[in-house]
């Protein structure tokens, strides 16, 4: 079982940036891939970027170059930091985890970015 807690929503303006934090409490972060996701006003849950246990990376075309994925295995903590805020960014931001072998899947409770024009 693992709980994941996001953290760094907040209201910016277009162009600035912001870090987000998701703490993964429970065993095992290392076998775990780790997943951002952005969910807009009306729209469906989109996979932003995806880290593996090994820190290899994917990132969806609308935020490359932009947003950067990492994780601290140790620190049980997986982080997003976008650059370049635009108005299509705001919304709610999910972590989101998957275990390697098992496929078990664990979502936080989201945290919501704002960006003012």
């Amino acid at each position: 079982q693992v709980e994941l807690v996001e953290s760094g929503g907040g209201l910016v303006q277009v162009g600035g940036s912001l870090r987000l934090s998701c703490v993964a409490y429970g065993s095992n972060f290392a076998s775990y891939i780790m997943d951002w996701y952005h969910q807009a006003p009306g729209n469906q849950r989109e996979l932003v970027a995806v880290i593996s246990p090994g820190s290899s990376t994917n990132y969806a075309d609308s935020v490359k170059g932009r947003f950067t994925i990492s994780r601290d295995n140790l620190g049980n903590t997986v982080y997003l930091q976008m650059n370049s805020l635009k108005p299509e960014d705001a919304g709610d931001y999910y972590c989101h985890a998957r275990h390697l072998m098992t496929g078990s899947e664990y979502w936080g409770e989201g945290t919501q970015v704002t960006v003012s024009s």
